[in-house]
């Protein structure tokens, strides 16, 4: 519990959003139950992330939102608001689950979700199809508000640690790192639509390829980041959601020491 459980994307044109991921990601997608307006992208067979048409009426902003696995919706909405983040979705009660969409202190948005997502969740976790990282003013600040809400480093089976290594805030899920947060620099935090926020990294083989595909398709490269320890990419979609893309044959944060993925 406690920990990245979905993302789910919010988009105005849900076939052209399947239009492009389906090229820069390569996932194929398939329906839901809930109705034409959802779907469920998969890569390799394997459920990745949910889509959302908006109505022209909801205000809500295009773009990607992580979800975190928690074992009561309303108890944790009552913590959310009681720590001063603004609760704007819910709780609302879905077939599958419950869940509440807010905004921590910041303003960075996230959910949680009460309920089971995927069928076999513990081989789920193991193989997380992505991994998050929080770039905000304060990580430290960052850490208190999630970790009160979402009950890290509570040492009870199942539940998530929190540690700090290489200067940044670490969430290891069963000893996997599944989401680190990280001081942003003044100029990633003014990056357009960029931060604070929670930024969701869909591993690619080849990243380069992947920005050419994005570009192609009407996305915008808003950061490309090469180093001994990085290789990735910060995107906009045609419909303006940001994520990025990462390498997928270095070492992500499940498997390397705790660093930037």
């Amino acid at each position: 519990m406690g920990a990245p459980c979905w993302v789910s994307l919010t988009t105005r044109n849900l076939a052209a959003s399947r239009e492009f991921y389906g090229a820069v990601l390569g996932w194929t997608f398939r329906g839901t139950d809930l109705g034409e307006e959802f779907g469920v992208a998969l890569h390799d067979g394997v459920p990745t992330a949910g889509l959302a048409e908006l109505t022209d009426a909801l205000r809500i902003a295009n773009d990607w939102m992580p979800y975190f696995a928690v074992p009561d919706a309303d108890e944790a909405a009552a913590r959310i608001r009681e720590r001063m983040g603004t609760l704007a979705v819910g709780p609302i009660d879905f077939p599958i689950g419950r869940a509440a969409v807010a905004a921590d202190r910041d303003g960075a948005r996230f959910g949680v979700w009460q309920g089971r997502l995927v069928a076999d969740w513990r081989a789920w976790r193991e193989h997380r199809p992505w991994w998050l990282d929080l770039t905000t003013r304060n990580p430290f600040e960052a850490a208190l508000f999630y970790g009160e809400i979402l009950d890290w480093a509570s040492e009870r089976p199942g539940f998530c640690e929190v540690g700090y290594e290489h200067d940044d805030v670490v969430l290891r899920d069963d000893g996997r790192v599944a989401a680190l947060i990280t001081a942003g620099s003044k100029d990633s935090l003014t990056l357009p639509g960029c931060g604070p926020r929670w930024n969701v990294h869909f591993p690619v083989r080849d990243v380069e390829a992947a920005v050419r595909t994005a570009v192609r398709h009407g996305g915008r490269v808003l950061e490309r980041r090469i180093s001994a320890r990085e290789d990735g990419a910060t995107l906009r979609d045609p419909g303006g959601a940001v994520f990025c893309v990462a390498s997928a044959t270095g070492p992500p944060p499940a498997q390397g020491e705790g660093g930037r993925p």
